[in-house]
């Protein structure tokens, strides 16, 4: 079934649009993305040796070439960027202004620095590089690549010697074409050890690396004797397995993901038998010390129990490690200081280029070749942010990554101020954790009227369509990291910045039990508050991403936060709880057997977030379109219904907190002046006018009343 509806040509991308944009959906053949090509000897797990840097054979080794000495000390600097999520420039496209605090243009003069002031050096990316800004959906939806084309971020990073580069999850988000075309111009290989291509036959004996998993290089040493030596160094690459179900659509049938450890376990010895002298592991995966899982996402802490990996060069989770995150671990043998975990040394540089990750490593020569004697991990910003708010930047722009730079940089401010349509009040995400807000209604709204358009005349007509949105920019990012969008014209970068992922729609179909359950688990966004208590209570709870602080729309409800979290942030059953009070449709109590569709996006539909009872057997609607086009079509078409004014963006009040007696309770938010003067708008929220030390605003919120 296809529909005409209203869109915009700059809008069409890689997959099919309900408006009519569409591209030929044959499935992509899969090669290996190498620079070389994996011969028979490859394969996992059997007999899988990798290409080594000019790797002599022992009858190559001259006879006469002198003994290292015992007791012999070298140092090496060991430096890595990540999870910059194509943030060359120090921009923000959302605010259409200069900012200091993100950007390889900075970070790259660290780099050089760096480099510079260490004998011994390497340098290593921790992906998630093409996805994340509007310059990498220019790129992958708009401009595209050929055959030839160079993306900016490889030539920006082709400027800068990287020895290496792992692949991080957001890599996926474009296909694995895209992918293939943008990475194949890296002047430096890339390595994943636990991604492999889906041969269909269950025999994990004859599977083939998708990526090349590991290599080893000679690197040219200076000694502290001031003697040349070569040391043979080992990097291998991890990304969570979860890419299969997050770029469910991308990847199943193409390729299957295998946990971390289980591959480090399984390809670590066989790097040492090949010579490497030290093993950088570099996982695009998070530090969590709980007991391990299976296909565990965050496996950091895990894989510093794997014999044979000397550093842990590792991101994902947009945090800073050694940091005030990790403090108090001690007991799992977390050391916040040096910035070990359980004495191997690691490092996590933040997110969008606000860190250098450095690890200073003192290896000395002995019996069993080159140990690791001593470590010290550091990180070092770009800027930092001043009691009164403003920005010192500790870096000066890279000229070479400015100048690889700049041409894209251009085309996407200009694609990004393009206006199409208008919205009579402004939209912001201030206030999305405790109420009903306009940034989420917009989107829920539009995944409303999508599903109810291409359902109409199927035997999925007769059901009742709900919408499920979060605010995915609350304050994850810093203290700026809201959405804020004026009233007035509505250009992609509003767009961009109300829906920030190329996710896919998708619909599923639940039963009321299962709705109750997706709003348990979004429930827990809140710490539990005891009521008739004159101690200050902060309401959000830091550690539960807003990304899975859903809200369903089509559905009305509360939220009683004197009950315990039913979940924790994995998902996991932690107690009794019973959160979600008064749940209604249409004014009557919803019934466990009530049949829902829910509109939803690809990433929650195959089980991102670990929304009890949800994953990909429940999608009803297998849509080819992205839910940030789906929002830009229903912004257009309402626009247009009352072009003077434009879309009216109010949210309905569709759920709110239970009354709570006698609590003084808190929560943080943007500092801006903007959001003082929002908060006026209700009568519930008072600006207290303190700051925390990141740089949050403090508001107090009355609980005795509902939102209003």
């Amino acid at each position: 079934m296809k529909l005409k509806l209203l869109t915009l040509a700059m809008f069409c991308g890689t997959t099919a649009l309900i408006t009519g944009c569409s591209d030929n959906d044959s499935k992509v053949e899969i090669r290996p993305i190498v620079k070389e090509q994996l011969a028979d000897e490859d394969k996992q797990p059997t007999d899988d040796k990798q290409p080594t840097d000019d790797k002599p054979k022992d009858d190559d080794k001259d006879p006469e070439e002198p003994k290292i000495a015992e007791g012999t000390l070298l140092e090496l600097r060991i430096m890595e960027t990540t999870d910059l999520h194509a943030n060359l420039m120090n921009f923000n496209y959302f605010s259409n202004k200069e900012d200091n605090k993100v950007g390889l243009v900075k970070t790259a003069t660290l780099i050089r620095q760096a480099r510079e002031a260490a004998t011994n050096s390497v340098l290593v990316d921790n992906g998630d590089l093409i996805q994340g800004s509007p310059l990498g959906d220019y790129m992958a939806k708009i401009k595209g690549l050929k055959d030839g084309d160079v993306h900016p971020i490889y030539g920006a990073m082709n400027t800068l010697d990287y020895d290496v580069a792992n692949i991080g999850n957001h890599e996926f988000n474009f296909g694995l074409e895209f992918l293939d075309e943008a990475i194949d111009d890296a002047k430096f290989p890339y390595i994943s050890a636990n991604v492999f291509k889906d041969d269909g036959d269950d025999d994990p004996s004859n599977d083939v690396p998708l990526f090349t998993p590991y290599i080893i290089k000679d690197k040219q040493v200076i000694d502290k004797n001031g003697d040349v030596q070569t040391l043979k160094i080992g990097y291998i690459g991890f990304v969570p397995p979860q890419i299969m179900q997050w770029d469910k659509a991308n990847l199943e049938g193409q390729v299957i993901a295998k946990d971390i450890v289980d591959m480090a376990k399984h390809y670590v010895p066989k790097m040492k038998e090949e010579g490497a002298d030290i093993i950088i592991a570099i996982p695009h995966s998070g530090l969590e010390t709980a007991e391990k899982k299976p296909l565990a996402e965050n496996a950091s802490y895990y894989l510093s129990k794997v014999d044979g990996i000397d550093a842990i060069m590792f991101g994902h989770a947009h945090a800073n490690f050694p940091g005030p995150r990790y403090e108090g671990l001690e007991a799992h043998g977390v050391d916040n200081e040096k910035g070990t975990i359980n004495g191997i040394a690691a490092v996590m540089p933040g997110f969008w280029g606000n860190n250098l990750g450095i690890i200073d490593m003192t290896l000395e020569y002995g019996a069993e070749g080159w140990q690791v004697k001593d470590t010290q991990s550091t990180l070092e910003p770009i800027s930092i942010t001043n009691p009164d708010r403003t920005v010192t930047s500790l870096a000066v722009n890279d000229a070479q990554v400015e100048n690889a730079a700049m041409a894209a940089h251009g085309e996407t401010k200009t694609w990004v101020n393009e206006p199409f349509a208008k919205i009579s009040d402004e939209v912001n995400s201030y206030f999305a954790l405790v109420n009903d807000d306009p940034s989420i209604q917009i989107v829920t709204d539009a995944q409303l009227w999508y599903t109810q358009a291409i359902v109409k005349g199927t035997e999925l007509d007769d059901l009742p369509v709900l919408s499920a949105g979060a605010p995915f920019r609350a304050g994850r990012g810093g203290a700026d990291d809201f959405t804020a969008v004026d009233k007035g014209d509505i250009a992609y970068r509003n767009v961009a910045d109300l829906y920030i992922y190329p996710n896919v729609l998708k619909v599923l179909k639940l039963n009321g039990a299962e709705v109750k359950q997706w709003l348990e688990m979004s429930a827990g966004q809140f710490n539990q508050i005891t009521p008739n208590t004159a101690t200050v209570q902060v309401l959000v709870n830091p550690d539960f991403p807003s990304y899975n602080f859903d809200v369903l729309d089509g559905v009305s409800y509360q939220i009683d936060v004197t009950e315990p979290a039913r979940y924790d942030t994995k998902g996991n059953k932690v107690s009794d709880g019973n959160r979600i009070k008064a749940l209604t449709y249409q004014g009557k109590p919803v019934t466990d057997e009530q049949v829902f569709l829910v509109a939803t996006n690809n990433y929650r539909a195959s089980g991102g977030g670990n929304f009890p009872g949800i994953s990909g057997e429940k999608i009803a609607v297998d849509s080819p379109n992205e839910n940030r086009q789906v929002v830009a079509d229903y912004i257009s078409l309402q626009s247009d219904k009352t072009p003077e004014t434009g879309m009216d963006p109010s949210a309905d009040g569709n759920w709110s907190f239970a009354p709570v007696a006698g609590a003084n309770v808190v929560f943080y938010s943007s500092p801006s002046d903007k959001a003082t003067a929002f908060s006026a708008r209700f009568a519930h929220i008072t600006p207290l006018n303190q700051t925390t030390e990141n740089g949050f605003a403090i508001y107090q919120i009355d609980l005795t009343q509902p939102a209003n």
